[in-house]
């Protein structure tokens, strides 16, 4: 297990930023999730919901399983919950140890969180854990743009930086690798530019790992 401790002031300014950057997130985010989390099962285990911007995606009902380190963004997060009436079993749990059972997870998701987990082979090996046969990832990451090209380069240059800001938030990850590598039955995978703002992760996947 890879401990996570928040830092108290970048813990506190990773959770305003993201309710600062909520409608923006969501005007970028916000078709593509519509379409990934269309058929969500009653429980939803979340890696690392932060302040909640998925929820607005997830029915009425619905019961979360959130899995947040950061204590900073619990009371935005069941704050946002009780709006939405969504019932929230909330864990400061990390990705790599989430202490839920094998197979016990219908539906994981996973938005903008593993290029942050200290071990994203770990926590994508627990993903594979906790969900039963034919249970779903459903993940929108943001990922290297490789060596050579004028992202990569960006990257690379932003990285210190970057990871001191947001608490270990690596903009070079090869998630896609490690989702491969994880031994799902089932991987489709789709690749694309954002256009926004936050240049360094405009280098996305989004899609879906089958159990």
């Amino acid at each position: 297990m890879t401990a996570f401790t928040a830092h108290p002031v970048r813990g506190r300014l990773n959770a305003a930023v993201l309710r600062g950057a909520d409608r923006y997130g969501e005007r970028l985010f916000g078709d593509r999730k519509r379409e990934l989390f269309a058929a969500l099962p009653d429980t939803v285990v979340e890696i690392g919901p932060g302040t909640g911007a998925n929820l607005r995606h997830y029915r009425p009902g619905t019961r979360l399983v959130a899995i947040e380190p950061n204590p900073y963004m619990h009371g935005p997060l069941l704050a946002e919950a009780r709006r939405r009436d969504i019932t929230v079993d909330l864990r400061g749990a990390s990705a790599d140890s989430t202490g839920l059972a094998d197979g016990e997870a219908e539906a994981v998701v996973s938005t903008l969180v593993l290029c942050t987990v200290p071990d994203p082979g770990a926590a994508v090996r627990e993903i594979a854990r906790i969900l039963r046969p034919g249970g779903r990832l459903l993940f929108v990451e943001h990922v290297g743009a490789g060596p050579g090209t004028g992202y990569g380069r960006l990257q690379r240059l932003v990285a210190r930086p970057w990871r001191w800001l947001f608490e270990g938030c690596d903009v070079r990850r090869d998630t896609e690798g490690q989702l491969r590598a994880a031994g799902f039955a089932g991987l489709s995978v789709s690749r694309y530019h954002l256009r926004s703002v936050f240049l360094p992760i405009n280098t996305q996947i989004a899609g879906v790992a089958v159990r």
